[in-house]
């Protein structure tokens, strides 16, 4: 209790406010999307720039299903995963330096996702579980960058922040909540949030309808 309590003490006055975070709002220049529209993605193991190691694999586990429902043909990301293993490249930093050429030569895929986790986990000075990523898509026969995103989601979103008892009352549910989100891996939960904002093409800035979705070439985004 000790050391949670020292930790959220030292961190309360470098607070990290991040609520509900989308994709920046103004509107996405998608030209080079639409010139070399997408069928496949094959998406690389996160980078992982938080101090929790489930952040890269736990975050990965939930992209698939977005990019599914957006209409794109998803390579297994473990099988992926597995065949850069297989060729010596065990560590995301390596595999996200592969040269594109190569990865269009054993995958046949014609895009690749390039994603970063920068928060995964409990955010002492807030209070709650934080999860932001951003990610880039490259057409793999050209390198071309198509696409570019962000998002974030906290499990403290709808919550309300009228804290009573002052400073110490402010510590101690502190503390509290960071007891509670060590139990699991709360992380988990706000990840499946986090890609769906990053990787659905419903929201503003994400990607666009791929060709396996009926919503395809109706997007109203900009040319």
């Amino acid at each position: 209790m000790n050391t949670y309590f020292k930790l959220t003490l030292g961190s309360l006055f470098s607070a990290l406010m991040l609520g509900c975070a989308t994709h920046t709002a103004t509107p996405y220049d998608y030209t080079a999307f639409k010139q070399n529209q997408p069928k496949s993605i094959l998406v690389l193991p996160p980078l992982n720039n938080s101090p929790d190691v489930r952040a890269t694999y736990s975050f990965l586990s939930t992209v698939s299903y977005p990019l599914s429902e957006s209409g794109y043909y998803v390579f297994p990301v473990a099988l992926v995963d597995q065949t850069f293993k297989e060729n010596g490249l065990t560590d995301p930093a390596d595999m996200h330096q592969a040269p594109i050429g190569k990865l269009r030569e054993i995958f046949g895929a014609d895009s690749a996702l390039y994603l970063t986790v920068d928060n995964y986990g409990a955010s002492i000075s807030a209070g709650a579980v934080v999860v932001s990523a951003k990610a880039k898509l490259v057409d793999l026969k050209s390198g071309t960058t198509l696409w570019t995103g962000q998002a974030s989601a906290s499990s403290a979103e709808g919550q309300n922040n009228n804290n009573s008892g002052g400073l110490l009352g402010v510590l101690v549910n502190a503390v509290i909540k960071q007891i509670v989100n060590n139990v699991g891996d709360k992380g988990h939960d706000m990840s499946v949030i986090t890609s769906s904002r990053l990787l659905h093409a419903r929201l503003n800035g994400g990607l666009l309808f791929g060709p396996r979705s009926p919503e395809f070439g109706k997007d109203n985004a900009p040319q």
